[in-house]
């Protein structure tokens, strides 16, 4: 019943999206790019993909940075239009691909002004898919309850933020705590509210949102080795979803170490590839330091899996899942861009082949 009305709001954007996709970046095509011998060379290769001359009024030398942002902005526009011409559920479906960039840009910007960052340079760098209006006002707070009274009660956020108020001071360790604890409340929200569409829409997006939220437990652990997080709080920063919740979640809560992470992932036959030791880009740029490859090592794998989901989510019509999924997919094609862009800059042909390819 559901996919004989879907077409009535849905259809053309479906077909917008998945026309789209349809221009993403193909195999051949990164390996003309990876041929490149100089930035206008890649620029000149971009300029026949689906990009066009998104650079062309770029003056040389072109950095990576540029590159990455036009890039960026390319995806936003296609995101507005989407979401511009969407109707309910939809509509609210965007608003919450939306709150992942806010929950960023509000942790950039407390971060930076902890750090004494240019105030104006900080909102520069904010993604434009999480500006909200109350934005600047997160430069002056110096603690949870004033960032949430002057910046965030109006806000999205502001029910996210319930869990965070334990973290009164502005520091390092209670911002990363601040973002996990928003990211968990997110992540579950966003997971129940894809449960109230339901059909495919909830399969797709159910089976995406559980990698991320397993992915998140298994990167707060390991980063929380050797620092002053107690396991008890490091548990309760783990999302309630996933196919680790709740022995997996449990594992990782009392491990102290890698091994014990990868012990705790046994359990999921997909997530025991990723603890394999193989010689990959980030081990090679880690210089030797064994525990900083490692991490980077399974952030690539991570990414790599993420695409295998994201690409399954168009083999399945009459649902919502194609909308994230693209952008996803197209993230990681700008990280496989800006990652191709500052080999050539720097010289570095021996590592140039290193990226993520999304087909």
């Amino acid at each position: 019943m559901e996919a004989l009305f879907f077409n009535v709001d849905n259809g053309f954007l479906e077909g917008i999206v998945r026309g789209y996709k349809a221009g993403l970046l193909t195999q051949n095509q990164y390996n003309n790019l990876t041929q490149c011998e100089t930035i206008e060379d890649f620029r000149t290769q971009l300029s026949a993909t689906d990009y066009g001359n998104f650079l062309a009024n770029e003056p040389l030398p072109i950095s990576t940075s540029t590159i990455a942002d036009k890039a960026t902005q390319v995806l936003v526009d296609q995101f507005n239009f989407l979401r511009s011409n969407s109707v309910a559920p939809l509509s609210k479906f965007f608003d919450y691909i939306t709150y992942a960039y806010m929950i960023d840009n509000v942790i950039l910007l407390i971060t930076g002004t902890l750090h004494e960052r240019n105030t104006q340079e900080l909102l520069e760098r904010c993604h434009p898919l999480g500006v909200f209006e109350t934005l600047p006002a997160l430069c002056v707070a110096t603690n949870v309850e004033e960032l949430y009274r002057t910046a965030l009660v109006e806000t999205p956020l502001a029910p996210y933020f319930r869990e965070c108020f334990s973290a009164a001071d502005l520091d390092d360790l209670n911002i990363e705590i601040i973002r996990n604890t928003l990211y968990k409340a997110y992540l579950e929200d966003f997971h129940a509210f894809c449960g109230t569409i339901g059909g495919p829409t909830a399969e797709v997006m159910q089976r995406i949102l559980a990698f991320e939220a397993d992915r998140r437990s298994i990167n707060i652990t390991i980063n929380s080795f050797g620092t002053e997080l107690s396991k008890e709080r490091r548990a309760k920063l783990f999302p309630s979803i996933g196919h680790l919740y709740p022995a997996g979640n449990n594992a990782l809560a009392r491990a102290d170490d890698i091994e014990q992470v990868r012990q705790a992932c046994e359990g999921v036959a997909e997530y025991r590839a990723f603890f394999e030791s193989t010689p990959t880009r980030s081990s090679r740029a880690a210089n030797g330091n064994e525990s900083q490859a490692g991490a980077a090592e399974l952030e690539d794998r991570f990414f790599a899996h993420e695409v295998h989901l994201n690409k399954l989510a168009f083999l399945q019509q009459f649902q919502y899942g194609v909308f994230y999924a693209y952008l996803k997919l197209k993230e990681q094609e700008i990280r496989s861009l800006t990652w191709i862009g500052e080999c050539i800059a720097q010289d570095a042909r021996d590592r140039i082949q290193d990226y993520i390819p999304t087909f």
